[in-house]
């Protein structure tokens, strides 16, 4: 099967400039500046088949943004090469931005003074999707995200989660090939989160459609992608499946549990404790020396639980745990 996405050697150089606070250095910065160099891509390189849902993770700062704007056409890129739907996307950008969609979390892209679904009908005209196609994909998206009473609001009126569902409908309205979501859940709580992720499977299995999916919620990423890239500094230094993370490196659990006494006595073996106040004891569990079945049982046997959470460690974590392993 062709690739949509083939990237080579992609690499981005950002020059940037700085100078020393104050009036007279401001001044001074207008005749000599002293430039630094940031190499925020260096050199990666990847493919990604049609119909995958791709997960691209890193830390704040990593290169996942900057991959994205070079895949979307909004940045041009230092070096390398990148074919997108046989598009190169910042020289082909108007042919080009037909065929994909894309939802920024941290950017707005709804008009701020007029409802979202006067968005809607200036993307139907724009991207010139004929009545029937518009009003059964218009309704089939609306019914899942739950926008009806919304949609008809200004934007500038709705919370952060009600604006993402609208940017989202928004971005897919025209049934692109391809859909960039950067940071898509931010601002939904766990209920719309739930939505969200059918949402994004059912479109994916109905038409096929290429994600690629960057976010810090290791949860969405695991709902939602079989396959994972992780981006630090630049580098990949992970591409394959989420499963192999899961076994290989992901062999520790964070667990967190509120007490209504504040009688802590805890100890157990493959058990560390991380954090401890007086009504609350995070601990960090070795899933090679214990399980977290035991461990539940051993807090509920012995203590008077309020709230037990569980998690995975962070994403910086899992990087660590790869680093050392490559």
């Amino acid at each position: 099967m062709q690739p949509v996405i083939v990237v080579k050697n992609l690499k981005k150089t950002y020059k940037t400039h700085e100078r020393e606070p104050g009036l007279i250095n401001a001044v001074k910065s207008l005749f000599h500046r002293k430039y630094e160099y940031k190499e925020a891509l260096k050199g990666i390189s990847f493919e990604v088949e049609e119909g995958e849902i791709l997960g691209l993770i890193g830390p704040n700062g990593a290169g996942k943004s900057t991959a994205i704007k070079a895949l979307s056409g909004v940045l041009f890129p230092s070096s390398g090469e990148v074919k997108v739907l046989d598009f190169i996307p910042w020289k082909d950008r108007i042919k080009y931005v037909k065929h994909i969609g894309v939802v920024f979390g941290q950017k707005e892209q709804l008009w701020w003074d007029i409802p979202a679904i006067d968005t809607f009908y200036l993307h139907k005209d724009l991207f010139e999707i004929n009545d029937k196609d518009f009003e059964e994909k218009l309704k089939h998206m609306v019914k899942i995200l739950q926008i009806e009473d919304i949609m008809k609001t200004p934007v500038r009126d709705l919370s952060l989660g009600e604006r993402m569902k609208c940017k989202i409908v928004a971005a897919l309205i025209h049934n692109p090939k391809l859909v960039f979501l950067d940071e898509p859940t931010i601002g939904l709580d766990i209920i719309s989160k739930e939505r969200f992720v059918d949402f994004v499977k059912d479109v994916n299995k109905k038409y096929n459609t290429t994600f690629i999916v960057t976010t810090h919620d290791m949860q969405d990423i695991e709902r939602l992608c079989k396959r994972i890239i992780i981006i630090n500094h630049g580098e990949i230094i992970y591409d394959g499946y989420l499963e192999h993370v899961r076994k290989k490196y992901l062999k520790k659990k964070v667990i967190d549990v509120k007490l209504e006494d504040d009688k802590i006595d805890f100890k157990m073996e493959g058990c560390k404790i991380l954090q401890k106040t007086k009504y609350e004891i995070k601990i960090e569990l070795d899933l090679e020396k214990n399980s977290i079945k035991n461990l539940v049982n051993y807090l509920l046997s012995n203590f008077n639980i309020v709230d037990i959470t569980v998690q995975d460690p962070s994403i910086e974590e899992i990087i660590k745990i790869i680093y050392k392993n490559v």
